[in-house]
């Protein structure tokens, strides 16, 4: 049974039954909106490979993805409606909760209102944030759950102006719909120079023979350092940064190995480094640079256990996150010996406290995360975090989004049409639902020449389920809590790969929505199993509509569109475009699509404007056609 509908959800239900969203049969059936009802049953995803026919192979030009993450009622971003929908421009509001370099802060400033509130207490952030489309913080500030239910829905895109993500919460930010974005790559080299500067002080011991010398001391032979030339260092984390350090490494001639569990292990050969497993990193190392994430896995792995494998007389540097090393175990270590020399730019606490034991021991050098401290590195992280946060407002997808799909660049780029190709395909198909039994089953179906596992459709599915759940929902839906919101709603959505013999060059021949157990519509679009079935392809870097149940038209997804279920016979064209050109109604595109000549046809329609209701009941009285719908995209 369907849950009662909210305020929202009802008067929604009223706009798309009466002449935004109007159909007529002949058979004078009745055509109610079915909407999404809560339920349940958890969402199930399913991945079948199977083999078709050949399709031919459509032509396709990447396009800029624009609108991916926006919301139809977005009423707080740079389009909003009134309650007479109203389209009015307002700028978003961004705020900044720690310093930012002068670039992005002018770069923010260009498009939207800044605030720049820094050392804002938990209590202040909470009370700041309703007012807030984007939120801009560095590490010092903890965006919680607190804050994401503060925001009551506003707040859109969170900002990490840096790598680690730890101090946001980002189950809560997916939950309620909130992109997050960081600047992963500007401070690489910085945080990858200081490491080497902490390995080569330590190593020879600068930081504590400089205090000596400026304490009035000369202890030439109490400062006697290591080489290293010929040490092996095990770089623990070979991401962007542990890479940039063992590259810098192999220049001072040591021997480099590491150990990360999703290194590829050709770029790590590429740079002429081993990789290794952990306990082989740890107990063969006789210097251990620390570059991995802060998560629940790494939390203190550096602990008595730990220390108690490595080599005697080994020295530490972590310039990663503080957490990965249980600080007290650190501090026995080194009074044992196991751990000769520290040096840590990171701690658990930031600042530590002043009493610190691992602060103030002696063959510890310490300095205050200053990683990404260069005016350089400074300026790279605030223009990199402000485009991306000022790209999320615009609707754009960030490569640096942490909580969305995580696709490369330059599959984002080859997927872009694609991506508004499955969310138009999901809107059209969800319009066609009639009946109360509410929407529980979609499968999508992609029609591609490639190998399944080179094939990423999980972008492509948020979009199809963005398409399906956001005309009929009060919920706001976009990329990040697609699937969420689907699952929050009973929805099950499968997938199936089905291998065509065409040209891989393009990543996708075909995408189809099936809706499976709805009534729908307009009934030329059930299939012959009773799934209303709704099929799209790109062609030319354009988004057309191929196929409506078991018709074949082709019409450019662009405006709004009406379907004809219609006799096939000579004029009908004719027919239909004088009725809508007599109400200026443009038609953009139109195709005609039949199964069997003389018997049925579907009549696909783009128009710009929608079609006022004496154009439409026009269309209804025409003695050919049997059933017609106006959908908008």
């Amino acid at each position: 049974m369907a849950s009662t509908p909210s305020p929202h959800t009802a008067r929604l239900n009223s706009l798309l039954s009466s002449s935004s969203s109007s159909s007529f049969v002949n058979h004078n059936k009745p055509s109610n909106l079915s909407f999404l009802h809560a339920s349940s049953n958890p969402s199930s995803i399913k991945l079948l490979h199977s083999v078709s026919p050949s399709i031919s192979s459509s032509s396709s030009s990447t396009t800029a993805i624009r609108n991916v993450l926006k919301t139809v009622e977005s009423a707080d971003i740079s389009l909003s409606r009134d309650l007479h929908g109203v389209v009015s421009t307002s700028k978003p509001t961004i705020l900044v909760s720690e310093k930012l370099g002068e670039a992005g802060l002018d770069l923010l400033k260009s498009f939207g209102n800044v605030d720049c509130s820094y050392d804002l207490s938990p209590q202040d952030l909470c009370a700041k944030i309703s007012l807030c489309d984007a939120l801009i913080v560095r590490s010092g500030t903890k965006v919680t759950r607190d804050v994401f239910e503060a925001a009551q829905g506003r707040l859109k895109v969170v900002g990490r102006a840096g790598v680690g993500i730890d101090n946001v919460d980002l189950q809560a930010a997916t939950e309620f719909g909130c992109l997050v974005v960081n600047a992963p790559t500007a401070n690489t080299i910085a945080a990858a120079e200081h490491g080497i500067a902490l390995l080569t002080s330590m190593a020879r011991n600068v930081a504590q023979s400089d205090a000596s010398m400026k304490a009035g001391k000369w202890l030439r032979s109490k400062y006697v350092g290591v080489s290293l030339v010929g040490k092996t260092l095990a770089i623990m984390g070979f991401g962007k940064v542990g890479s940039e350090v063992a590259r810098r490494a192999k220049g001072l001639g040591m021997h480099v190995i590491a150990h990360d569990p999703y290194a590829p292990a050709d770029r790590a050969r590429a740079i002429g480094v081993d990789l290794v497993s952990f306990e082989q990193a740890i107990s063969t190392a006789d210097f251990i640079s620390l570059h991995m994430p802060l998560t629940p896995a790494t939390n203190k792995v550096f602990n008595d256990d730990t220390f108690a494998k490595m080599k005697k007389g080994v020295r530490l540097i972590n310039v990663a996150r503080g957490g990965v090393i249980d600080e007290d175990a650190l501090v026995r270590a080194l009074d044992s010996g196991i751990v000769a020399q520290a040096a840590l730019d990171v701690f658990t606490v930031e600042p530590p406290p002043k009493d610190s034991k691992l602060v103030q021991h002696e063959n510890v050098t310490v300095t205050p995360h200053l990683g990404a401290s260069t005016k350089e590195a400074q300026e790279g992280v605030a223009i990199e975090i402000a485009e991306a946060v000022v790209g999320a407002l615009n609707g754009e997808l960030s490569a640096t989004a942490v909580n969305a799909p995580m696709v490369p660049p330059e599959v984002l780029s080859e997927l872009a049409p694609y991506v508004v190709l499955a969310e138009k395909v999901g809107r059209l198909a969800v319009q066609l639902v009639t009946g109360g039994s509410g929407i529980q089953s979609v499968k999508v179906v992609y029609k591609s020449a490639r190998d399944p596992d080179s094939l990423d459709t999980r972008l492509l599915r948020a979009m199809v389920t963005k398409g399906i759940i956001e005309p009929i929902s009060d919920t706001i839906i976009n990329l990040v809590n697609a699937d969420f919101s689907a699952k929050q709603k009973g929805l099950r959505i499968s997938e199936e790969r089905i291998i065509v013999d065409s040209s891989p060059e393009y990543p996708v021949e075909s995408i189809q929505v099936q809706i499976s157990n709805v009534q729908s519509r307009f009934a030329s679009a059930l299939s012959e199993n009773g799934n209303i079935s709704i099929e799209g392809r790109v062609k030319y870097g354009v988004p057309h509509l191929t196929r409506v149940g078991p018709f074949s038209v082709d019409v450019s997804l662009e405006g709004n569109l009406i379907l004809c279920k219609q006799v096939d016979q000579p004029g009908m064209i004719g027919k239909v475009g004088n009725i809508l050109g007599e109400s200026n109604v443009n038609v953009s595109f139109m195709s005609v699509g039949r199964t069997v000549k003389g018997k049925q046809a579907i009549m696909a329609i783009g128009v710009d404007e929608e079609p006022d209701k004496d154009t439409q009941k026009k269309i209804g009285e025409v003695s050919a056609v049997e059933e017609f719908v106006f959908l908008k995209l």
